[in-house]
């Protein structure tokens, strides 16, 4: 399959009537692009619920039907690419909107296992079909066959610098840390 090359750069309008902006061919631009595009796409289906994008992503993690009920905070702060200290704080809003239940472990007193609750079942079932119709759209300038290339080539790059994606990294770092 040949893919044809776009040039390396190319123009973008952000609305109709707006001058149209250059944006370069390069990795990292075009991950920060589709990564903002998806975000605020989200953004759009969640505000009615009251919730922000990494809530529902807690939500998608954690439902019966394709999550993993019962994974303890650090689990899901590895998944979400965020440290665990935020994922106690999304949670904690989380629990206290009666979407979330934490259960202390038996096996380690300290860790907090996470399910969702039936109204939060029933808010995750609401907003998914439309997430998802949304990232087709999103990626519906592609045939179904290079979609799937998409995706396993972005799963190939991440698996393979998983020592990257980590919270904070890439950082500027203060002074007093050099």
């Amino acid at each position: 399959m040949t893919i044809p090359r776009p040039a390396s750069t190319f123009m973008v309008r952000s609305s109709p009537g707006e001058a149209a902006i250059p944006v370069r061919r390069n990795a990292l631009a075009l991950a920060r692009r589709f990564f903002q595009i998806s975000v605020a796409v989200v953004a759009d289906l969640v505000v009615d619920a009251n919730l922000t994008p990494l809530q529902m992503g807690v939500l998608a993690y954690v439902n019966k039907e394709n999550g993993e009920p019962g994974i303890d905070q650090v689990g899901l702060a590895a998944r979400l690419g965020i440290d665990r200290n935020n994922a106690g704080v999304i949670v904690l809003e989380l629990e206290k909107r009666g979407l979330i239940e934490r259960r202390v472990s038996n096996a380690d007193r300290r860790a907090r296992h996470l399910y969702l609750t039936p109204q939060g079942e029933k808010t995750y079932h609401r907003l998914a079909p439309n997430i998802r119709a949304a990232i087709d759209r999103i990626l519906s300038p592609l045939p179904p066959r290079e979609r799937e290339l998409l995706l396993d080539l972005l799963t190939r790059v991440i698996q393979e610098n998983a020592a990257y994606a980590r919270p904070g990294g890439g950082r500027r770092r203060r002074r007093s840390e050099t």
